[in-house]
């Protein structure tokens, strides 16, 4: 078996790990008596966690050269602390056990997503066909997680978050070690790429559409129950997001083209507006789990469309920091703003006024966007 169809296995085995990690946490801590702002609290305290981690671990993989070894610390360390977390039930333990998770599992993405782009570039396939995989598992994890919560319990998604973490070591270990860079680390090449203007403009563009699809990654799960879903409902709401990527993931090399990512970005966004005012103009669980499906027009094609991007501007032996770079503000940074804020704001607010903010943040990224693509793209087109 080639070397990139393993490692379709493995994203198919970690992104099936992030989907109970992160939709379902903050459905698992307020079935343990948390309140919403404590939820807030625990996911904004993870981001800052991330923010520590992903770097880190891009840097000791970068310096290193050793990101199967890197990757495969992180998945066991993952896996062991997981299990504690899913099976703990004091709100001490919660804490720590989340942020042990948030600091080992949140650093595999961004090295995940490099080794995903390179290998792609060296076999000539695009990163889309790999990436499907990802948003399979995500999907099935989705839906597994939400009937198993229902009928075995909260503490059951344990075993299943660690079966998908063993699964993904055997796998990791058959992957070869794939250098993600062919020059020498420099930190001059590090600073020309966060001085540069254009660079600064689009990573402050992907934070200020990033914090609404955050506050409502975290709280989608918890607006559901509190609309009297079930978390079998909150399991198919996450599957349809999830399943609705594969296809777009897929065809990536087909609608992405170089040179159009600021555009694409902008269309995405406005998407995303679109889907979190439906979902603030309705009261039906099943109709918001329903609205899901908008996930296909928003998340793959603006993420894919920035890491194209930035794979673009970023210096080459700087792909993996740089890679972490754009996760730090999609995952990390966005993500301590909207939870933070999101749990504040969801507990003031009713829940259909909490989405309006949301859709209010989307429009000012689309304009934020469109202007973008005038100075940087049009131009260059004309």
């Amino acid at each position: 078996m080639q070397t990139h169809q393993r490692l379709k296995g493995f994203n198919l085995l970690y992104f099936g790990m992030l989907a109970l990690f992160i939709p379902f946490l903050p459905v698992f801590l307020q079935e343990q008596g948390l309140t919403t702002k404590a939820i807030g609290f625990i996911v904004g305290t993870g981001g800052i966690v991330t923010i520590i981690t992903q770097p880190l671990w891009g840097i000791i993989s970068d310096k290193t050269q050793a990101i199967r070894k890197v990757l495969s610390i992180l998945l066991l360390l993952s896996t062991w602390f997981g299990y504690f977390l899913f099976t703990s039930q004091q709100f001490g333990a919660l804490v720590t056990f989340s942020m042990a998770v948030y600091f080992f599992l949140m650093a595999i993405d961004p090295l995940t997503e490099s080794l995903n782009f390179t290998i792609a570039e060296r076999a000539r396939i695009s990163y889309g066909s790999i990436r499907t995989y990802g948003a399979l598992g995500y999907a099935l994890a989705s839906l597994c997680a939400g009937y198993i919560m229902n009928g075995l319990g909260m503490n059951a998604i344990a075993y299943l978050f660690v079966g998908l973490g063993l699964l993904g070591f055997v796998v990791m270990l058959t992957l070869p070690n794939v250098t993600t860079a062919s020059s020498s680390v420099t930190v001059t090449a590090l600073k020309s790429f966060l001085q540069d203007k254009q660079t600064v403009l689009f990573l402050l563009l992907v934070f200020m559409s990033s914090i609404p699809a955050r506050m409502n990654d975290t709280f989608l799960g918890v607006h559901i129950r509190a609309l009297n879903g079930s978390t079998e409902l909150i399991g198919q709401a996450f599957f349809l997001a999830a399943s609705s990527e594969i296809i777009i993931f897929a065809l990536s090399f087909w609608w992405l083209r170089k040179g159009k990512e600021l555009l694409t970005i902008t269309i995405a966004t406005s998407f995303y507006c679109l889907r979190f005012l439906a979902t603030a103009l309705t009261t039906d669980p099943q109709l918001v789990a329903l609205l899901q499906v908008l996930q296909m027009l928003t998340f793959p094609i603006f993420y894919t469309a920035a890491i194209q991007y930035l794979y673009r501007i970023v210096p080459a032996e700087w792909r993996a920091t740089g890679q972490t770079i754009l996760a730090l503000l999609f995952f990390g940074i966005s993500g301590i703003v909207a939870s933070y804020l999101g749990g504040y704001l969801y507990s003031i607010l009713a829940g259909q006024q909490f989405y309006l903010v949301l859709a209010s943040i989307s429009f000012i990224g689309v304009c934020f966007g469109a202007v973008l693509y005038k100075i940087f793209e049009a131009n260059v087109e004309s």
